[in-house]
């Protein structure tokens, strides 16, 4: 295919149908926004007219039934850890989970001085992508939403095969320091 054909004649893509899924799932994403403390304020911000996330496909939705993706940002306490369950579960296959901010990643600064708070949210549920920061900025977790958009791009939906993880977790970065 070449972009420089102005001449009006048509041209042929090729694609699998595995390709052409998982860039249809990747290019529409609809997250359910969980937020918890003062990183939901840069989510929200993240979300608003100023960084536009819509272009990349990414359309938040207040329902679990309608989303994909669940942000999990800010202090995640034991007694909010079964409704963050539940409405995982209640969320469709495949489903995946953005931990944003040092409180949901590993319990933030409380996690040693309260005994309330959860130290991770990945105790809970399973956690595709983990963004950086107390509090991320807006651009952490656009920078989160394209490496989610990498892994599903790599997943083999109609073969069933898990792709190699490209991101590793804090536990397995610890073990190779």
């Amino acid at each position: 295919m070449n972009p420089s054909n102005k001449s009006g004649e048509a041209s042929v893509f090729f694609i699998t149908s595995e390709e052409l899924l998982n860039w249809s799932r990747s290019s529409s994403l609809w997250p359910l926004t969980f937020g918890l403390a003062c990183c939901a304020i840069e989510m929200m911000g993240a979300m608003a007219s100023n960084y536009d996330l819509e272009r990349f496909g990414i359309f938040p939705r207040p329902s679990p039934r309608q989303s994909d993706i669940m942000i999990v940002s800010g202090t995640v306490t034991y007694k909010m850890a079964d409704r963050i369950r539940r409405l995982y579960e209640q969320m469709s296959e495949p489903r995946y989970v953005i931990s944003m901010g040092s409180c949901a990643n590993c319990g933030g600064p409380y996690w040693q001085h309260g005994y309330h708070v959860v130290k991770g949210v990945d105790k809970i549920i399973p956690v595709d992508v983990y963004v950086p920061g107390c509090p991320p900025r807006p651009e952490a977790l656009i920078d989160g939403f394209l490496k989610l958009q990498e892994k599903i791009r790599a997943e083999h939906p109609l073969t069933g095969d898990k792709p190699t993880p490209a991101i590793p977790t804090p536990a397995e970065e610890n073990k190779t320091a």
